[in-house]
């Protein structure tokens, strides 16, 4: 029972919160807040008692909303300026939205009055389809201006996301699809990419291709497009290079270590003798016996196999408008081969279970000096992507 009265109380206490966060909100002029709380609420059950609150919060915040939003649209269009046409086209869809959330809910009674909640509603479709023909036709004419006029490539971006809006809202409009792609490849940084090796070693192609493919990379920047293999038709912004400066690879090593292991290890059992010499019995009359142990030696040989490869390159970007060079970052990568084996001389018993797991290896070849290149590049290209990301052209 006493649980049972304690998630009453949980529930209406958390009831009346609700209702005090929407009047909150409708006080401070919140209004779609206040609405979206009481609708939230009354979708999940219009006519129960306790949502009546909701109803009449529903009730005043339209109301005012609608009445504030209209009077900033009317000082809008009294203003003239037509950059506003997407503030009161933003503003128009908004209110017909809302409208449609609560058309559903309706009708909402107020049982207290014995009436219906009113809510004045408007068509506003013909206001909607005036104001995007008129946000159309300025955004295409300023687009188009900017796009003429441009002075630089954010000039071009700037036209580029008034075109898209414009397709977004009005798809179709005029060639505005067209534009936008123009806009878009005007817009562009171009960055051709060279790998340059000034070591004594020879960079794997594999791992060449894999460094200068940056599909692979998942770098999301639109405005920018790298190319490894330049054109000669496009005029590039920047160069990205590569400088491998180092690679240095270690002579292949095999060390030898010897442990000696001893340990003492039961070895049967030995009879206990009596003050006669005869077997010792217990109180049950079996014989008496002890374990017996003896100490065991083993020398154990561990090889390790090991070989390196360091690659040490910097990543330098330079403006190929002024030949100015922008950034420039070292990158390092190291790789290790490591590979343990081992064998004994002695009682193996001695041996604790870490080393005796070595025994049943053997030695293996050790990767060309390509293969450690190569394995060493896996890092650097992780190093190389992060570099790329964080530089921005922009």
């Amino acid at each position: 029972m006493k649980k049972s009265l304690l998630i009453m109380t949980l529930l209406i206490l958390a009831a009346c919160g609700g209702v005090k966060k929407t009047q909150e909100a409708l006080n401070s002029g919140n209004y779609t807040t206040a609405m979206n709380k009481a609708i939230k609420e009354l979708s999940d059950n219009k006519t129960k008692k306790g949502h009546q609150q909701y109803v009449i919060l529903l009730e005043e915040a339209f109301a005012k909303n609608k009445q504030r939003e209209l009077e900033r649209i009317s000082f809008l269009e009294k203003d003239g300026n037509p950059a506003n046409l997407e503030t009161i086209y933003r503003t128009y869809l908004q209110l017909k939205k809302m409208q449609n959330r609560i058309r559903p809910l309706l009708p909402l009674p107020v049982y207290d009055e014995d009436r219906e909640a009113a809510f004045n509603f408007k068509n506003y479709d013909s206001k909607i389809l005036d104001t995007k023909a008129e946000l159309s036709e300025y955004l295409y004419v300023n687009a188009t201006d900017l796009l003429k006029n441009a002075r630089n490539k954010y000039d071009f971006r700037k036209a580029y996301d008034d075109y898209k809006y414009l397709n977004d809202i009005n798809p179709g409009y005029g060639n505005t699809a067209a534009k936008m792609e123009e806009a878009y490849q005007k817009g562009l940084d171009y960055v051709k990419i060279e790998l340059k090796n000034d070591t004594q070693q020879i960079i794997p192609e594999r791992l060449e291709e894999e460094l200068l493919d940056f599909n692979s990379y998942g770098i999301d920047n639109f405005w920018t497009q790298f190319h490894t293999n330049p054109l000669e038709s496009v005029k590039y912004d920047y160069a990205m290079n590569l400088d491998f400066r180092e690679i240095n690879i270690s002579p292949e090593q095999t060390n030898e270590k010897q442990i000696i292991k001893e340990k003492e290890i039961r070895d049967g059992y030995d009879y206990v003798l009596d003050a006669n010499g005869n077997v010792a019995k217990d109180s049950l009359g079996n014989d008496i016996k002890v374990e017996r142990f003896k100490k065991v030696r083993c020398s154990f040989y561990q090889f390790t196999q090991f070989k390196s490869a360091q690659i040490g390159a910097r990543v330098s970007f330079t403006d190929l408008q002024n030949g100015q060079e922008i950034n420039s970052y070292p990158i390092s990568s190291e790789f290790v081969f490591e590979h343990i084996y081992a064998n004994y001389d002695g009682d193996r018993r001695a041996l604790d279970n870490d080393l005796i797991a070595f025994l049943d290896l053997a030695a293996v070849s050790f990767p060309s000096n390509e293969q450690m290149v190569y394995d060493a590049g896996e890092d650097l290209k992780a190093r190389l992507k992060n570099v790329v990301r964080k530089h921005s052209f922009n």
